[in-house]
Parts: structure tokens; sequence; C-alpha cells
């Protein structure tokens, strides 16, 4: 195996640095750049695991002079060796990590039928979307479907909230309700409102869990087009719960249902 090209970087203005700037610092530069900034040696590690091939490595001489975050950055064709000023610069979290990749990022996916999935419902909070994705990832939820108006899937916030479960996902952004219906599955929402609780229901599966936007909710569009609606317990009295903890809830009921089966 060829040794990947190495640069040892010191202009800020460098054109690969002032692409890898935006991808950080713009939550949707990915759409237009065709790739996503992964910040940190756990996404980076994570990717590889799953197999993915990162396009470029960008990592600090301190960091570069360490076995381990060394090995990292060579699984990548390109490495670029940066002061840790100017990894700061290009870096969106208060304290910098050492290692970032660049990995190019698939656009144009369709919905794959039949597969169990989560349907965001124009989330706004980059940490709920992030531990939802989690969630599914966990507990045997290979595809998560976001329609329009969800914070973008592959932004470097919710890439931090995913902490790596993106990678083993099948994630489809840009929907309308109607594309949806070629699933050929039953849709499950949740509602305070539902006669029936989710602990009492044998639940659809395969099946797509539908999480409805942090005010408002499922959009009446969506939930019209959902087999069942149940509710989850709260004897504490709580009016309702956060969309993260709620689908936590309801995917791990499903999984559980369907090991029991």
């Amino acid at each position: 195996m060829t040794s990947p090209k190495v640069l040892h970087i010191t202009a800020r203005d460098n054109p690969a640095l002032q692409r890898l700037r935006k991808l950080s610092q713009d939550g949707g530069a990915y759409r237009k750049l065709g790739a996503v900034w992964l910040e940190g040696d756990h996404l980076a590690r994570a990717s590889l695991q799953r197999g993915l091939v990162p396009g470029l490595a960008v990592v600090t001489e301190g960091g570069y002079s360490e076995p381990t975050l060394r090995a990292l950055a060579d699984a990548a064709p390109r490495v670029l060796v940066v002061p840790e000023a100017l990894f700061a610069g290009i870096s969106g979290l208060e304290s910098p990590a050492r290692i970032g990749f660049e990995l190019p990022h698939q656009a144009g996916l369709g919905p794959q039928p039949g597969l169990n999935s989560v349907v965001l419902d124009r989330l706004q909070d980059a940490g709920n979307v992030g531990t939802i994705l989690r969630s599914a990832a966990a507990f045997g939820f290979g595809q998560v479907l976001a329609l329009k108006g969800t914070a973008a899937l592959w932004s470097p916030k919710v890439l931090r909230a995913g902490m790596g479960a993106h990678f083993g996902l099948r994630l489809v952004e840009g929907l309308a309700p109607e594309d949806l219906d070629g699933l050929g599955l039953p849709l499950v929402a949740t509602s305070s409102h539902a006669e029936v609780q989710l602990h009492r229901v044998a639940l659809p599966s395969p099946c797509a869990w539908v999480m409805g936007h942090e005010g408002q909710g499922v959009q009446p569009a969506l939930l019209q087009r959902c087999a069942l609606s149940v509710g989850i317990p709260q004897p504490g009295g709580e009016e309702s719960l956060n969309v993260g903890s709620a689908a936590a809830i309801c995917l791990y009921e499903s999984a559980r249902q369907r090991l029991a089966g």
C-alpha cells in the first residue's frame, strides 16, 4: 500500500483549509461541496470502522507526532499537517480537536422500501436529531428520513451529537410527506392525546416511527398517513417529553417486541 501524500501547511489561505473552514462553520455547506467535515478522533475512527474512506486528513503538528493519531491520519490518501493555530481556525469547537477527516458525501439517496425507519418531521434542534440517530442505530432502525425543515443531518453539530451513528444508517433528506407513500410500511406516531398506550399495543414490524417538530408535533399531512398513534405513559405528570427521549423509548419498545417475538 502506498504511503499517503503528506503536506505541511502553514498558510491560512490554503485552498484546502478554506474549504474545510466552510464545511466546519456552515451547517449546510456539505450539500454544495459534496463532502462533510468530521472533527476529532472518535468520528474519524468510527467512519473507518464502517469501511468509509476519507478524501483528506488534517492533523496538528503535535498530533502527527503521536503514533495513534498518525496512524489514523495515514488512513487517508492525503494528509495535511498544520500548526495548532491553523487547526483551531478550522474547528467549530471551543476546545479544538487535533485531527479531522474530509469525507465524501453521497447525495441523492431515496427512501428504501421495507426498511425499519425513523421519520423526522421538521426537527430543529441538532442535539435532538443526533440523539435520535444514535437511538435508531442502537435499536436496529437502519434508515432515517428527514422531511424538509429538519436540521441538516450531516452538519457538524448533528455529526457530533450522533457520535458515529451516521455511518451505520441510510440517511435521506429533503422529503415531503407524500415521498413516504412508497415505503410500504405502517407509519407510527406519538401523541399526548392518543388513547392507545405504547406498552399496551402490539407494534407493527417493520415500521416507520414518526417524530414531530419540538413545538408543533407531527404535521397534519403526515399524521393522516399514520396507521397508528400511541401515547407514552407519564405517571409523573409532565405534559410532554423531549422528542429525543420519546424516540429512544419508542424505538426501544419496538426492538423489545421484535426480539421477544
